[in-house]
């Protein structure tokens, strides 16, 4: 494991970690896999923090229990996409519109976990190098994949969010390498944005009796 957490390259001034690269490109293929409704998102999302979790564990605390975090959320998502929900006529988790309800309630408990999140990282410094918008990233992280997991369109927007603060935040910061990750997200999110989105409408519209299936 020691040349997994050694230097792969340098980048824009920025040393690249193995680890922090194959995590992060784990993770870009979890969202395209997302976008394709593959169970098998969930594992590798699933794995995609389990080597996170490696990279960062014993220098960047924080980080590390994020990732297990977001690797019980995958869990959840797993259980929810092979167990629950409706499935589309391809057999592959249905998609819609969140209700105006859940929509109330993601982002109360976005901006309640928000401001939770940013004072335990503002109270333990060595948890995050920038509480708020650290805050903001995981917590809009969670949600989206909690929307995602309920096959809710309304996972890629907020994945959009989430991208509108991490792109600029990793450039600002010299970490040129995570901010072209996010880049890629977004050109991923939108693409997702449109087939999901499309995909809902189709299952919303009314069959006539009679007509042609």
């Amino acid at each position: 494991m020691n040349w997994l957490d050694s230097e792969a390259f340098t980048l824009f001034g920025q040393h690249i970690i193995w680890l922090d690269m194959v995590g992060n490109i784990l993770g870009l293929i979890t969202l395209a896999l997302g976008f394709r409704r593959s169970l098998w998102t969930w594992p590798v999302q699933f794995l995609s923090g389990l080597v996170l979790f490696g990279a960062f564990y014993g220098h960047l605390t924080g980080s590390a229990g994020k990732q297990v975090v977001v690797m019980l959320v995958a869990l959840y998502g797993w259980w929810q996409w092979n167990r629950g929900g409706e499935r589309a006529e391809d057999g592959r988790i249905a998609v819609r519109f969140a209700t105006w309800p859940e929509r109330f309630a993601m982002i109360a408990a976005a901006a309640a976990g928000t401001v939770a999140v940013a004072l335990l990282f503002t109270a333990y410094p060595r948890l995050s190098w920038d509480p708020w918008p650290d805050a903001y990233i995981f917590v809009g992280t969670i949600v989206a994949m909690y929307a995602q997991a309920r096959g809710m369109v309304e996972f890629w927007f907020a994945w959009l969010l989430v991208d509108l603060v991490g792109v600029p935040l990793n450039f600002a910061n010299g970490y040129a390498f995570s901010g072209f990750v996010y880049v890629i997200y977004g050109a991923l999110v939108l693409w997702g944005l449109r087939d999901w989105w499309l995909r809902s409408r189709r299952a919303g519209r009314p069959v006539l009796e009679g007509a042609p299936a």
